[in-house]
């Protein structure tokens, strides 16, 4: 074990992980980026996900996509049947309301277009840092950091910074974490902590960068 995990340390971490990921299940929303590079998709995707199960997520954007892929066939569509189809994502009666809203919104004022700007994307009901840095991400191929649960964690955790909220660990690793990443890196904390580094009792006997990390706040491992 090193005494303290160095700034150059995250480049091999994450040289590490990239290969080791292709061993583990794709996070729904990748998967449904990466297989369409669509920034509306993505957008609803990641919207659909938010405090819900990722196959549960799957299930309702395969069924919402079948009947909608664009901001005028959701509108269409209406917010009962889009209810109707997304349940039983997390709020779902609340996401069926943005997502209706948020439709109108590109029709009315981006000509059916996703912008690929952080600010207009915040401006949308329901959308947060995370899913405008997703969008950003997966939509565009454009640098950004989202930040969700895995990644505030397992940053702290390796001792690569030191926050207490996931506002400042975007800001953070905007300030340290080399740019080339920036797009990977929510994908590679995502399957890593599903997969080994575990909110409660980590598998760090499986893990494969187990020698970088300083296991801060783990008190008991597998």
């Amino acid at each position: 074990m090193i005494k303290r995990f160095r700034d150059d340390d995250i480049v091999s971490v994450l040289e590490i992980l990239k290969d080791e990921c292709t061993r583990w299940d794709v996070p729904v929303v990748n998967f449904t980026a990466s297989s369409t590079r669509d920034p509306f998709k993505v957008l609803i995707s990641t919207l659909l996900s938010l405090r819900t199960k990722d196959e549960t997520t799957a299930e309702a954007c395969r069924k919402l996509f079948m009947h909608a892929n664009n901001p005028e066939e959701m509108i269409k569509l209406g917010e009962d049947m889009i209810r109707e189809l997304i349940y039983p994502v997390g709020f779902y009666r609340k996401k069926a309301g943005n997502i209706i809203e948020i439709s109108r919104q590109l029709v009315d004022d981006f000509d059916s277009c996703v912008p690929d700007n952080l600010e207009q994307l915040l401006k949308f009901n329901g959308v947060g840092r995370k899913t405008a840095n997703l969008v950003i991400t997966l939509g565009f191929g454009k640098p950004g950091i989202c930040v969700d649960v895995h990644v505030h964690r397992i940053s702290n955790r390796l001792g690569y910074i030191d926050s207490k909220n996931p506002h400042e660990t975007e800001m953070e690793l905007r300030r340290k974490l080399p740019v080339k990443y920036w797009i990977d890196f929510n994908y590679i904390m995502v399957a890593f902590g599903q997969h080994i580094c575990r909110p409660v009792s980590p598998f760090c006997s499986r893990c494969p960068v187990e020698k970088y990390c300083m296991k801060i706040g783990v008190t008991i491992n597998r």
